[in-house]
């Protein structure tokens, strides 16, 4: 089968072409404004990549189209349509889908899949699933929405009967609202957290929770709910209805919790002590993502201890915590925190691993379309809180990015494009700093040009 995958490049249509190619099928794909490391990916697999959307790619005549969620029905500015190459797949009658249920009936069907959802985390934890499961002697398969360092790619069918999935909550397809995830039917879900985000299509949290209930509803009796004990939108989502097993973590009273640090900590079942995670990975988040991960892999038959020993040689996901290069004490790095939930809890991991004395400089960009809407600007102060100086870049928001920076006085910088930013910086930092840049783009490549510029300082 030849698909043509319109809006490749994303996380999840980047790793679903990459499982493609490894069935067999003959892939190609289109997109604009492409950067790595899926791009990367892609064309080490041979993979076709076309810029852009255009009509003339009717021309290569596949079998099916499979439309990413980037895809709409928008027109221009001059009323000419965004996407030609979608108006001409309509007014053609083409055969299209959804890459979701492309993903469902091609991959999962018959298979164990063991999705993760959440706010905050899914990749993180999506991998340290996989990894654990990998350790086991499981070879699973995996659809990452990020690049794992223990595996070096985004995707892989696997040779067991276990699937692992990021289950993300946004929407499908402009022809299918649904989220993503009520494709994938898992007999093992992990429900890891639950706040408002993408205001873009979603109303309010109660909108969100109704599409996480809707994933509750897709799991078999004998299946398992790992859910988060802490969160109380997650208990309403439960109390919908849940037909499976459920088992929470986090939480002291939960069937899996956590004790001591999160770098050093005892796994708790029920109470009484099964095995200890000692790794690398900071942040409270992480310690939680473990347990979740721990849960779920007991599932399939994997031991808390199995998966503990496992968790100790995980290397976490590209552009997670990412040391991108240290110059003259000066430490860079790349993560893709973009929610102030996120921006909150990396910045304290960095904290708990540099310790009190050594400063952190946050450089972020809002540039989700929750953020970019400026739906949470006024959560931006108390997510920056554990930073020594905020830089923000505000280029191309509708909202005042100053203005809602403002509580933090002379702590926070804003800029109108990268260039300014790296001024900003370049003016405030000292040997020994740490720069965090934040951001779920490439962020105009601001890593390497603050390298560059550091070692030229």
């Amino acid at each position: 089968m030849h698909i043509h995958i319109l809006g490749i490049c994303g996380t999840f249509m980047g790793g679903l072409a990459a499982l493609a190619r490894e069935a067999g099928h003959r892939v190609t794909g289109c997109d604009t404004g492409v950067y790595p490391p899926m791009s990367e990916q892609l064309r080490a697999l041979g993979i076709d990549l076309i810029e852009g959307f255009g009509a003339d790619q009717m021309a290569l005549k596949p079998d099916m189209y499979v439309i990413g969620n980037v895809v709409s029905r928008a027109r221009q500015a001059d009323g000419n349509p965004k996407f030609p190459l979608m108006e001409a797949i309509l007014e053609a009658g083409a055969p299209y889908t959804s890459g979701p249920q492309w993903l469902s009936e091609h991959v999962l069907q018959g298979r164990h899949v063991l999705a993760v959802a959440g706010t905050h985390g899914k990749t993180t934890t999506t991998s340290m699933l996989t990894w654990v499961l990998e350790q086991a002697g499981l070879q699973p398969g995996f659809l990452v929405g990020g690049v794992p360092l223990n595996f070096g790619v985004s995707a892989r069918l696997g040779a067991g009967n276990c699937f692992v999935i990021e289950a993300d909550e946004y929407d499908t397809a402009f022809f299918d609202k649904r989220s993503k995830f009520v494709h994938y039917r898992p007999r093992t879900a992990i429900l890891n957290n639950l706040e408002f985000d993408h205001a873009d299509i979603f109303d309010n949290l109660a909108a969100i929770e109704r599409q996480f209930h809707h994933l509750v509803r897709t799991i078999p009796g004998s299946g398992r709910v790992v859910v988060n004990g802490l969160e109380e939108s997650l208990t309403r989502v439960l109390s919908q209805g849940c037909w499976s097993e459920v088992r929470s973590f986090g939480a002291a009273v939960s069937d899996f919790a956590a004790e001591g640090e999160p770098s050093d900590f005892q796994v708790l079942q029920a109470g009484r002590s099964v095995a200890r995670v000692q790794w690398s990975i900071g942040g409270v988040h992480n310690q939680l993502n473990a347990l979740a991960a721990i849960a779920a892999a007991e599932h399939v038959g994997v031991a808390p201890e199995t998966a503990a020993r496992a968790l100790s040689s995980f290397e976490n996901v590209k552009r997670r915590m990412e040391v991108r290069g240290t110059v003259k004490g000066i430490t860079v790095y790349d993560d893709f925190a973009h929610h102030p939930t996120a921006i909150r809890t990396t910045i304290n991991g960095l904290r708990r691993q540099i310790g009190p004395d050594a400063r952190i400089l946050a450089i972020f960009e809002p540039r989700s379309n929750t953020m970019k809407l400026g739906t949470m600007k006024a959560q931006l102060p108390w997510s920056l809180e554990e930073a020594d100086l905020a830089f923000c870049h505000a280029g191309g928001l509708d909202w005042d990015a100053a203005a809602a920076l403002a509580p933090m006085g002379q702590k926070a910088q804003v800029g109108a494009n990268v260039a300014e930013v790296i001024g900003q910086v370049l003016a405030q930092v000292k040997p020994g700093d740490h720069l965090l840049c934040m951001s779920n783009g490439g962020f105009g490549g601001i890593h390497a040009q603050l390298l560059k510029a550091l070692g030229q300082a």
